[in-house]
């Protein structure tokens, strides 16, 4: 018997309350469209403008307030940075299982904000302000050590919810099955990047500005207003959204999958795919085409006897059998994505670090904060992204026929290659910064060269990651898909301590009276360590070329046809 339906009307897809989008008007104007996506865009600026402010200058904050050692400052903004970037793959999980992604991002702002609060606390408050030199029974540093280090995991806690669901969330906006609506999606990665970098730059100048030179407290306030306020229009914005709702947890079908094919291992593969069971689905996600790769998998998919009246866990759809593969298929690329995050690393601590021992003197009257460097980065990503979309976009399209311009781990592929110069470059200004007779006297412009390199490479890995972990998992996991991203990062920023600590440990044992990574940067050799990098970056990057040209991209079914 064949079935045949489509959910297409006139070329757009008509959701109604019995499907996966609720309260979506079918027809949707372009204005409506764009609308969603600026109050979204509009409260995501605001917590990159939150998040950079505080880890470009968190080291310097550790070093110079609470008086840590470079070695113990250093892992700890990298254990920071870790926490915050793996934590989305718990928030993204509960999000696309249980809660959905509204209203998780509504409770997870409300933490962020709650620790935002607590961090403006900790400077005004006088029971848990600093101390500096002055110890007295009534101040005492650990009130403010225990305050400071509570705070900015709350807002690790409150991003692991809110930045998975909120990009895939305004994603969402956007209807894949529409040509022209999948065309403007892929420009929105873009300007996601573009509002991110936005809030960088200005997260990394004014607020650095007021963190340095006028007050830590003031930075701080002014940030938890700027929160609140974009949280406020976001959730102005909620009558012009789309919502998917939450459909259980993802894994159990894929688990499904593995116990049915297990189950039915001794049995031979149908002649064709076509022979496989498939049954529409009006509750979430769309129907992936059959592929050939795994193929032992496909044994889940065999109906047995003359009825396919089966349990989930003796028989499972194509389409699930093939999100697992998915699934499965994009492990490798992750895997040969850390080492990226392993040098992303590096920008806001030895980067920084290095710019508060040059010279940063604009006039006189007038010192660049050493943490604005990071604005040389988020400018490079910004005219780079812009470049990427207006101008090499739409003439590849015309080139190759492909409507991204080129495929998505090409562009990851290529970014990569800049990581890699970025490391050459910054192992050979370091080493020009300690031969010099006054490090000091050395221009911080000296890191520019490195900063623009990788400001170009992340606006194609960073932008290419997104889009592919969001657009190549399976529909109803897309909220965990940004988790997968964001985990690249924070997994490279636990991997980079794990190399200090190694590194450290090997330099010492091999009789050397300082390790590469002495008490400052002085009495260190971060020119080694840029190299060795650099040497690490080349050899995954190699990896990454092998693994991306065996990769078979997710194939979706415009309209619906089932043998059964």
């Amino acid at each position: 018997m064949m079935m045949k339906k489509t959910t297409e009307d006139h070329g757009k897809l008509v959701y109604d309350s019995s499907l996966d989008y609720k309260g979506r008007v079918p027809l949707r104007s372009s204005t409506g469209l764009w609308k969603a996506s600026l109050f979204v865009l509009a409260i995501e600026f605001s917590e990159r403008l939150s998040y950079f402010a505080l880890s470009a200058n968190l080291i310097t904050y550790l070093s110079k307030v609470m008086h840590q050692d470079l070695q113990t400052a250093v892992k700890n903004v990298n254990y920071w940075a870790g926490v915050t970037t793996v934590a989305p793959l718990l928030g993204g999980f509960l999000a696309d299982s249980y809660t959905g992604r509204f209203p998780m991002i509504i409770i997870s702002s409300i933490i962020y904000l709650m620790g935002l609060c607590l961090l403006t606390m900790g400077e005004l408050v006088p029971r848990i302000k600093p101390c500096g030199s002055l110890q007295t029974e009534d101040c005492s540093d650990q009130n403010h050590k225990v305050a400071f280090f509570l705070a900015i995991y709350s807002i690790s806690l409150g991003t692991g919810g809110f930045k998975p669901c909120l990009e895939s969330f305004g994603a969402d906006q956007f209807d894949d099955d529409d040509a022209s609506e999948r065309k403007q999606k892929m420009s929105y990665f873009n300007w996601w990047s573009s509002a991110l970098c936005c809030g960088m730059l200005l997260g990394v100048t004014t607020i650095v500005y007021l963190q340095d030179y006028v007050s830590w407290g003031v930075a701080n306030l002014v940030l938890t207003f700027s929160m609140a306020v974009t949280f406020l229009v976001f959730c102005v914005g909620r009558k012009f959204y789309r919502y998917r709702t939450a459909q259980g947890s993802p894994l159990i079908p894929m688990l499904q999958v593995i116990v049915a094919a297990f189950a039915k291992r001794k049995l031979s593969l149908p002649s064709t795919p076509t022979l496989l069971y498939e049954e529409e689905l009006e509750s979430h996600g769309r129907n992936l085409s059959h592929t050939d790769h795994l193929r032992f998998l496909d044994k889940a998919a065999i109906i047995e006897g003359e009825t396919i009246n089966s349990s989930p866990w003796r028989l499972a759809t194509v389409t699930q059998v093939e999100e697992l593969k998915l699934l499965l298929n994009m492990i490798p690329v992750w895997l040969s994505s850390l080492a990226f995050g392993l040098t992303m690393a590096q920008s806001p601590t030895f980067f920084v670090k290095q710019s508060s021992t040059m010279d940063r003197k604009i006039s006189t009257s007038f010192t660049i904060p050493s943490a604005s460097v990071n604005a040389i980065l988020a400018i490079g990503m910004i005219t780079s992204i812009l470049i990427y979309d207006k101008v090499l976009v739409p003439t590849l399209r015309k080139a190759t026929g492909n409507e991204r311009g080129i495929n998505i781990l090409k562009r990851v592929g290529i970014g990569m290659a800049f990581s890699v110069l970025t490391m050459v470059i910054a192992a050979l200004v370091e080493r020009k910064r300690l031969r010099a007779a006054e490090p000091s006297t050395v221009s911080v412009f000296w890191l520019a060269p490195q900063l623009v390199v990788m400001g170009i490479g992340d606006s194609l890995t960073l932008v290419g990651l997104q889009e592919f972990f969001y657009d190549q998992v399976p529909d109803r996991m897309r909220s965990m898909g940004m988790a997968f991203f964001l985990s690249v990062i924070g997994i490279g920023s636990f991997l980079s301590s794990l190399l200090i600590t190694i590194v450290d440990h090997v330099t010492k044992q091999n009789g050397k009276k300082d390790s590469w990574f002495g008490k400052n940067l002085k009495d260190s050799r971060l020119d080694k360590f840029y190299w060795l990098l650099a040497v690490i970056s080349s050899l995954n990057l190699c990896v990454f070329l092998c693994v991306a040209k065996r990769y078979t991209y997710k194939n979706v079914k415009r309209s619906l046809t089932v043998d059964i």
